[in-house]
């Protein structure tokens, strides 16, 4: 007779099973507050105590059938913990004295070869990875599990929902409130790169627009560079009707306009003027000095 599963192993397993399925199929941890989740565990864990209990009644019944050394093999067989004999059973090697009873009638180069059933560990972790590959693909083929355009989807609308409602609740800069700061840059080089590197030019070197890299400019309506670019994007230029007002035709919300305005202030501030020679405008207005 061979030694039985505990039913604390065996609830041990079901418990896993049941949360590896639960986790693919419900895609969170939510389920461990739900009441079918652990309605099933008790259910499972009912059914493995009775599944036990009926394994002790037939294990009496064959024991009473064994011989007396039988019987005392068993009874000191049982002594030992059931998870050292797992492991003893998974590691330990064939004795040499039963190696003539896996001799196979073949061998190369005077080497004969063994029957040696394979390490059970390896048995377990490949049962492990069958039982494992079916539940996966079962929650992938009948679940949202793993699909990677419906997880990008449902992180884009998230995403989408959050900026929108950080929107909603939070008000946009204006002049009065609006401040340079390095974490806006990169945003508004891209508000730059779509609204007015046309007329501006690559980097702000100018082009049908002034040059916004050096010292010269022809409005100078604020007495901070970075608030006078706010005004210019918010309100147009009075010098040239081609510089439309992006903040008040709706083309650009507050934020856009802080972001573009703390980009022009860093290419003009921050970085080397792109001169006539570098392939820049020529200087146009006159030249300014801003406060800090």
């Amino acid at each position: 007779m061979k030694q039985r599963t505990p039913v604390y192993i065996t609830i041990t397993i079901i418990l896993v099973i049941l949360f590896i399925m639960y986790y693919m199929f419900v895609q969170n941890s939510s389920f461990l507050a739900s009441p079918y989740f652990w309605g099933t565990v008790v259910i499972a864990s009912i059914l493995a105590l009775i599944q036990n209990a009926i394994g002790d009644l037939i294990e009496n019944d064959k024991f009473k059938k064994l011989t007396d050394a039988e019987k005392a093999d068993y009874l000191e067989t049982k002594k030992t913990p059931y998870l050292k004999a797992m492991y003893e059973s998974a590691f330990k090697k064939q004795p040499a004295g039963d190696e003539k009873d896996l001799l196979i009638d073949h061998g190369f180069d005077g080497i004969m070869e063994l029957d040696n059933q394979l390490p059970r560990w390896w048995l377990g972790l490949f049962y492990f990875g069958v039982a494992y590959c079916i539940i996966y693909m079962a929650a992938y083929w009948m679940t949202d599990f793993a699909d990677p355009i419906k997880e990008y989807d449902a992180e884009y609308k998230a995403q989408t929902a959050s900026i929108a409602e950080y929107v909603k609740n939070t008000p946009p800069p204006t002049i009065d409130n609006a401040v340079f700061s390095a974490d806006n840059i990169a945003a508004g080089e891209e508000v730059f790169k779509t609204n007015c590197v046309s007329c501006h030019g690559d980097g702000g070197k100018g082009g049908i627009g002034p040059n916004l890299t050096d010292n010269t400019w022809i409005n100078k309506l604020e007495g901070n560079l970075f608030k006078n670019v706010f005004h210019m994007v918010e309100n147009g230029s009075p010098n040239n009707p081609a510089m439309q007002a992006f903040g008040k035709n709706g083309v650009l919300t507050g934020f856009d306009i802080q972001n573009v305005a703390a980009y022009i202030y860093h290419i003009n501030q921050e970085k080397t003027p792109i001169t006539p020679a570098q392939g820049g405008a020529a200087p146009q207005g006159d030249p300014v000095t801003w406060e800090n």
